[in-house]
């Protein structure tokens, strides 16, 4: 197991990470405390000037890019001294920052990772009916309210009410969406109640009990499916930048833990408890 965690790329990349942030300390870049000369170049002046433009959505002034600089050279300054007396050691600001700094570059190289056809086509085809065409579905929604209003409390009471027999019409909250829909497609859906209720409603078992809460563009419904006619499974290269979005999105934190996994693998953990 551990021989193919490290063939994943993004073990390659925390290993590599993990190993320049060690090196560099926390700047990126070694730096020798011991010496007193420090330069900027025109690029990390051009750098400067970069990233005040990119928050004021304006070019510095002559005078705000000496300022620049002078911050720089302050910043510059108390770090080399801080390195000198060794402040660095066993700070827990740093450590936390090392830390947001590995997860923030293991959550972008999970996210940014692209799968192989064959890794898409098993997600395909164990997510078939969420992106089959021609499906249609019957079922019957009750309004909640919006996402803030609609609380834990709110939602037990009416379940509780609708397990007592109440008639569901009268349940929830009125809104100009109609209570019932009969074999409709996944675009009706999605146009009358937007994306994630069509998603929603994917994941749900026809003929169960009143599910959810399920998200809408206008917040939550309880749904009941009462039936659905399945579609036809498109072929991978039909929706293939489709599935690679849901794979990435729904992944991510899986990859991102499994990468950890092989990276504490590596650890030889004892602990001594009072």
């Amino acid at each position: 197991m551990l021989n193919r965690w490290l063939r994943e790329p993004l073990v390659h990349f925390l290993l590599a990470g993990l190993a320049v942030f060690l090196f560099s300390l926390w700047q990126g870049e070694p730096v020798d405390p011991a010496s007193r000369t420090i330069e900027l170049d025109e690029a990390q002046v051009s750098q400067l000037a970069e990233r005040f433009e990119q928050t004021w959505r304006r070019a510095p002034s002559p005078a705000e890019i000496d300022g620049l600089i002078r911050d720089h050279i302050k910043e510059e300054v108390y770090y080399r001294e801080a390195l000198r007396l060794g402040l660095e050691a066993d700070d827990a600001i740093i450590r936390r920052r090392l830390r947001s700094k590995m997860e923030y570059l293991a959550r972008s190289q999970a996210e940014n990772m692209a799968a192989d056809d064959a890794t898409l086509q098993r997600w395909l085809d164990r997510n078939a009916p969420r992106y089959a065409t021609g499906a249609r579905f019957s079922f019957d929604h009750i309004y909640l309210g919006a996402a803030d209003d609609a609380s834990d409390v709110v939602i037990n009471y009416v379940k509780a009410q609708l397990g007592r027999g109440s008639d569901w019409r009268r349940s929830g909250q009125a809104i100009s969406l109609p209570p019932s829909m009969e074999n409709a497609t996944r675009d009706q859906i999605a146009r009358d109640f937007g994306e994630s209720f069509a998603e929603g409603l994917v994941e749900v078992k026809a003929g169960d009990d009143w599910s959810g809460p399920i998200i809408s563009g206008f917040g939550q419904h309880l749904v009941r499916l009462r039936s659905v006619t399945t579609g036809q499974k498109p072929a991978l290269a039909e929706v293939r930048q489709r599935v690679e979005n849901d794979w990435r999105a729904e992944t991510a934190t899986a990859r991102e833990a499994q990468a950890y996994q092989s990276l504490l693998d590596g650890y030889t953990i004892k602990i001594s408890k009072p």
